[in-house]
């Protein structure tokens, strides 16, 4: 089941997110999050986007969000997106039903562009944003440092 976010949510999500601070390059987060963390940012995004979560039973398997990509006016109909599946639950689906879930929540509040951005390589993130439609539109060089090595970031788009 797929559902919005609430702050009782942020101890699972806080697991589940967690373990890329801590074991990948995925994220650029360097230091392990606290549920309170986690609650305040689903507060935060809420507000304006979804942020959803796929459960099933009564765990959460992973998790969705869109934010604003800049706060000048001018981009207010662009949002960067992201989707986080728990690190034992990959290649399930849950990651393509979360997303696809999100895409058409995005849709329907009228917005036009989103753009995933991701750490290279990451060959599961690049087929799956493929998969949904968007297209690789450019890669910084070097711009992120985490265990001891430069990381590049690309850019993925796609429009609503």
């Amino acid at each position: 089941m797929i559902r919005v976010a609430t702050a009782a949510d942020a101890a699972a999500i806080t697991a589940i997110y967690n373990y890329y601070i801590k074991n990948t390059t995925v994220t650029f987060e360097e230091t392990p999050l606290a549920p309170e963390d986690l609650a305040n940012r689903i507060a935060a995004v809420s507000a304006d986007y979804p942020w959803l979560v796929l459960e099933h039973g009564a765990r959460i398997l992973g998790y969705a969000y869109a934010w604003r990509f800049h706060t000048r006016s001018a981009y207010r109909f662009t949002v960067e997106t992201t989707v986080y599946v728990a690190s034992d639950a990959h290649r399930g689906g849950v990651g393509t039903e979360l997303y696809g879930d999100l895409l058409e929540r995005l849709r329907a509040l009228k917005l036009h562009r989103a753009l995933g951005v991701i750490a290279l390589p990451n060959e599961a993130s690049v087929a799956l944003h493929e998969k949904l439609g968007f297209r690789k539109v450019g890669e910084f060089e070097e711009v992120g440092w985490k265990f001891d090595r430069w990381i590049n970031v690309g850019y993925w788009e796609r429009a609503l």
